[in-house]
């Protein structure tokens, strides 16, 4: 293949559920090596199993690549548009005697198949049909007629070179008995007419490999470059599945992770830049090259996917993170109407959040006119001794006039020191007051967030509370 040649890498998943993990790495290395050679990402899917696919998942596909910002150059194509193209391709390779129709009911091939294996052979197809000259009838099928001998080769740009024996490649079906093609052949007619030059994919399609190079062959295309990427393990080194915990993209997305974060950590999953954890997409379009994709399988952890959400969460600029954590506020029927309020609260929780939902979660006191108090907290913060302070910082708030952080911290201080007691003793209760809780953002901050006014009305009603718990 010309080195020269624009490089173009394609992603074709089937519409017959979400996104996956493994299918979002899948993506994200072929859209990173199209963007790091300046060439082009395709998008297409590969909806030719009618019973299966739906567009419900075709949406939810083009619904996880948008969030995880893997835009695509071409597309979206759908294969079972391409179905006359695909047809007009066997009908080809029948006239050249390349492919022949076949009538072998499943009955005979399923028996066949076992008479191979008593045998001690391979359980592949006998080419019963081969030579019968059979024509399109309403239960044929169309095979292809693979070598019986030779080798082929594929020069796989991840696992290096692996040789397959022809005669050991089955007469694979390339059109259904409903006139559909087969993935093998519709993958082959459409990579090659939307000029893809590297495929990059799953080890799980290794074995397709050789066939569909025989294809390529046969129908004249040139062969493009294959690439194959280990699987992702879960912790046990079984296959990733739902027992794992989730799969699917946007199940992440629900439970409050960042789309950064989840690229950030599916590029790692088999590929490495020394010992560098952290990359925004930008480095990783720079630096990503198939020579640092991994051989082995890549086992998933989800406390590293934390980590690296606690990570850009704190770092991530504050307008776009209200707009992400806004709607987990909503969805609690909190009022978001006020935009600054909303980027005080969520400055404050960044630091201690490692999801979007613990956010939410954790700061819904902010949006409450009733505070819950934890009761272990109420217990032993909220007690007669602090009534008084907490009435004279009611009378005290209005005078403060530099109510920032180090103007309420100067506050508090010259506070417990004239009235020769430590911080502590005012600083939990006043927390347990404000949010109910014993573990928050600073008090300072909190302080600032709420305003004088929500601040006196709370102080105001945990006075009142511990008045009631006394009576009772």
């Amino acid at each position: 293949m010309d080195q020269h040649k624009e490089i173009r890498t394609r992603f074709a998943p089937s519409p017959t559920g979400y996104l996956h993990v493994g299918g979002a790495r899948t993506a994200l290395f072929n859209w990173l090596y199209a963007r790091h050679h300046q060439g082009k990402f395709v998008l297409r899917i590969e909806d030719t199993d009618q019973i299966r696919s739906t567009e419900e998942s075709t949406q939810a596909i083009l619904d996880a690549m948008t969030w995880l910002g893997l835009g695509w150059d071409e597309g979206p194509f759908y294969q079972a548009q391409r179905v006359d193209i695909h047809r007009e391709m066997v009908g080809k390779l029948i006239d050249e005697r390349k492919a022949y129709y076949c009538t072998c009911s499943p009955e005979e091939l399923e028996e066949k198949r076992k008479e191979a294996l008593r045998a001690g052979r391979k359980p592949k197809y006998d080419g019963a049909c081969r030579e019968k000259g059979l024509t399109r009838s309403a239960d044929s099928v169309v095979r292809f007629r693979c070598p019986d001998y030779g080798v082929t080769v594929v020069n796989d740009v991840i696992k290096g070179t692996i040789t397959f024996n022809n005669e050991e490649l089955d007469d694979l079906v390339i059109e259904r008995a409903d006139g559909y093609p087969t993935y093998n052949f519709a993958v082959v007619v459409d990579d090659a007419q939307m000029k893809i030059t590297h495929v990059l994919r799953g080890d799980d399609h290794v074995n397709n490999t050789p066939r569909q190079m025989l294809l390529y062959e046969a129908l004249g295309y040139e062969v493009p470059y294959f690439g194959h990427v280990p699987m992702i393990l879960g912790a046990d080194k079984a296959r990733l599945s739902k027992r794992h915990g989730a799969t699917s993209v946007m199940a992440y997305k629900d439970m409050g992770f960042l789309p950064e974060a989840l690229v950030n950590y599916l590029v790692r999953l088999g590929w490495s830049h020394g010992d560098q954890e952290i990359f925004s997409m930008t480095e990783l379009v720079d630096l990503f090259d198939l020579s640092a994709v991994g051989k082995s399988a890549a086992i998933f952890n989800p406390e590293k996917l934390l980590w690296l959400n606690a990570h850009y969460i704190k770092e991530y600029p504050l307008e776009k993170l209200v707009a992400c954590v806004k709607p987990f506020w909503a969805v609690k029927e909190l009022d978001v109407s006020e935009q600054d309020f909303l980027s005080h609260a969520a400055d404050d929780l960044r630091s201690r959040s490692k999801t979007l939902v613990e956010m939410a979660d954790s700061g819904q006191f902010y949006f409450t006119d009733e505070v819950t108090y934890d009761p272990e907290g109420a217990k032993k913060f909220l007690t007669p001794e602090v009534t008084e302070h907490l009435q004279a910082i009611i009378r005290e708030l209005p005078s403060i006039q530099d109510y920032s952080k180090a103007g309420i911290e100067q506050f508090l201080r010259r506070f417990t020191e004239e009235r020769g007691v430590k911080l502590k003793i005012i600083a939990q209760p006043l927390r347990v007051a404000l949010t109910g809780k014993m573990v928050s953002p600073g008090i300072d901050d909190v302080m600032i967030t709420l305003g004088k006014e929500r601040v006196a009305g709370r102080l105001a009603k945990a006075v009142e509370f511990i008045a009631n718990a006394g009576t009772t």
